[in-house]
């Protein structure tokens, strides 16, 4: 387990050195510790993320917020016109590749609506490209509420569907089942 600290420490030495967010150092060295030994580390795994969820991700939760200046840094317009545009762009796209992928009705809904929420990744992301100096503290603004407006939605759509009693997804149909065609096929005996 000691060389599992100093595999992180050394990601973030080299990220350091070549200026890259210490968050993707983070995250690429956790995956190349425990890409393909996953069950061998599944129980520190499982205490990292109770601690994480408990502690870590409430505090950069919090530093985000911080970082958000509500007053000066928020344009009505752009919050608005950001999350408008940017949901019809990810509804129609992902509607019209669920169209070729043979989702219809409730589901192609479904699916559109639950794809658009940005959540905990456009967050990070806002942040890196913040603390980088890529956009601006109104850009920030506008991309951390859109992360949590568009997740708020996704959810209040499914509570929504579930309390009618609306399937998520539909069940393939029998004769579009697999196991349906097999058993179309005439046996040889």
């Amino acid at each position: 387990m000691r060389w599992q600290f100093y595999w992180h420490l050394a990601y973030c030495v080299v990220a350091g050195a070549l200026n890259v967010s210490l968050v993707f150092a983070a995250f690429l060295a956790g995956f190349a510790v425990v890409h393909k030994k996953r069950r061998l580390f599944s129980e520190a795994l499982d205490a990292i993320g109770k601690v994480s969820f408990a502690f870590f991700v409430p505090v950069y939760f919090a530093l985000v917020g911080l970082k958000l200046d509500l007053v000066h840094g928020f344009s009505f317009w752009m919050v608005t016109s950001f999350i408008i545009g940017s949901c019809v762009v990810k509804i129609l796209s992902v509607s019209m590749a669920g169209s070729f992928a043979g989702f219809r009705g409730l589901d192609l809904i479904n699916l559109a609506i639950t794809t658009n929420a940005r959540g905990g990744p456009g967050i990070v992301l806002a942040s890196v490209a913040f603390d980088a100096g890529i956009i601006s503290a109104n850009f920030y603004t506008t991309l951390v509420l859109a992360a949590v407006l568009t997740s708020q939605m996704a959810g209040a759509w499914l509570d929504y569907v579930l309390r009618r009693g609306w399937p998520l997804l539909t069940a393939t149909a029998p004769e579009e089942s697999p196991t349906a065609l097999v058993e179309e096929i005439p046996s040889a005996a």
